[in-house]
């Protein structure tokens, strides 16, 4: 019987599972089981405590910055550079070739209309005056003596035609008689016209001699003076300037260069000011006295050329100064207006009853908009109606709103950190 059992032994444990191998995947399935648990919790805690941080920064205070409402002048400008220029500025320069014999102008110098400034060697051009002249006289006694001829073949024509009537002469001596005498006649003629050519080559080799004076064609200063004694002038080809002249540095102007975006606000009468670095603390005013047509294109930007009209009457401003131009376009004097950041400003979450203003450039033209105040601690939408805008103020034109109200320009959340230095209101 024992033998029985033992030998029943074996095959029992041959027929059960391995107690390890079943225990494993319930071991995996409890493991499961506590990561979700874990997981679940900390997306708990995760979402309280977003839940809890949404909640302190809705509680926290809210602060506004505001700007008061203030009566100004609301001005629209054109900003731009330019030079500085004599009104009128003449170019003296010389017609004939040669060289500075003279000198008697420099810089600074006033002149007088037909003043001599300088004086090229005259003596080649004198010797052609001569020439001329030489060749005129020989013209006129030339003249003289055909006329002499043209005399005797008259008389000569006319006797021979009375002894051809008498029979005395023959048609043939009659014949060269009159030959003669025409060809006298058209002699003399020709003497006329040759004079006449002796003249005009006299007449151009004179204004040649004259040209050697080089003289001022007007009243006014030299600016400029670009000859010196002994120096050669060519003017073979291109007219050489030799002074600048201006007429009356007591007006001068500026000429600037506008950008196709702005020459729209632009017209002629404009106010304008500008100053120049010679003259930091001091501001000039023109009047812009010309908007040319002509457009200037470099690297692609389009320009026109504004000219401002300036007196300078204690001679200050000197030619070639570089001026930062500011072109009055539009300007309204002593009215309500507030700061632009107050019409693009809404509170979170709240849509503005009026549409705000989508003009730009800062037309004049009323708009309808609003604007946020802050009256008593709470805030009030006052709908508006906007003027002239300059890009840091528009002016109001009609409104709820008095000097001294608080606008709106923005608004920053103070935190308990930074409660005692956070933002106050603007102006407070």
């Amino acid at each position: 019987m024992n033998d029985q059992a033992t030998e029943a032994a074996p095959q029992l444990d041959a027929e059960m599972p391995d107690a390890s191998s079943a225990a494993s995947p319930r071991r995996t399935l409890r493991w499961w089981r506590k990561g979700s648990v874990l997981i679940g919790a900390a997306v708990t805690v995760l979402a309280a405590v977003s839940i809890a941080f949404v909640a302190r920064r809705a509680e926290e205070p809210v602060q506004y910055t505001t700007a008061a409402v203030t009566r100004g002048n609301v001005v629209r400008a054109v900003s731009t550079s330019g030079t500085v220029n004599p009104e009128l500025t003449i170019i003296v320069g010389s017609y004939v070739s040669g060289v500075i014999q003279q000198q008697f102008c420099d810089f600074n110098t006033r002149v007088k209309k037909g003043q001599i400034c300088a004086k090229i060697d005259p003596r080649p051009f004198q010797t052609v005056v001569d020439q001329a002249k030489a060749a005129l006289s020989t013209a006129r006694a030339q003249l003289v003596k055909d006329q002499a001829t043209l005399a005797y073949a008259k008389i000569s024509f006319e006797r021979n035609s009375g002894l051809l009537a008498r029979g005395i002469v023959s048609q043939d001596t009659v014949d060269s008689a009159k030959s003669a005498f025409d060809q006298a006649q058209a002699q003399v003629e020709l003497d006329v016209a040759t004079i006449q050519q002796r003249e005009a080559e006299l007449a151009a080799a004179q204004v040649n001699l004259d040209y050697t004076n080089i003289v001022s064609p007007v009243d006014g200063t030299v600016v400029s003076r670009n000859i010196t004694i002994g120096q050669t002038v060519a003017s073979s080809f291109q007219t050489p300037t030799l002074f600048l002249i201006a007429t009356d540095l007591t007006k001068m102007e500026v000429d600037t260069n506008v950008s196709e975006s702005d020459i729209g606000g632009v017209a002629e009468g404009d106010r304008a000011t500008f100053t120049v670095e010679a003259f930091p603390n001091r501001t000039f005013e023109g009047t812009v006295v010309q908007v040319r047509q002509a457009p200037q294109t470099v690297q692609n930007v389009v320009t026109y050329d504004v000219v401002i009209g300036v007196s300078n009457k204690d001679l200050m401003l000197k030619p070639g100064m570089t001026a930062t131009t500011r072109i009055i376009a539009a300007e309204k004097r002593d009215v309500l207006h507030v700061p632009d950041q107050a019409l693009r400003f809404t509170p979170a979450g709240v849509a503005s009853a009026s549409a705000p203003s989508s003009a730009k450039g800062g037309g004049s033209a009323a708009r309808p908009s609003s604007v946020w105040v802050l009256r008593e601690g709470r805030l009030q939408e006052v709908p508006i109606t906007t003027g002239l805008d300059d890009d840091s103020y528009t002016e109001v034109v009609t409104g709820d709103l008095r000097v001294g109200d608080e606008v709106v320009i923005g608004t920053q959340r103070a935190t308990a950190t930074r409660e005692s230095t956070g933002p106050r209101l603007f102006g407070r």
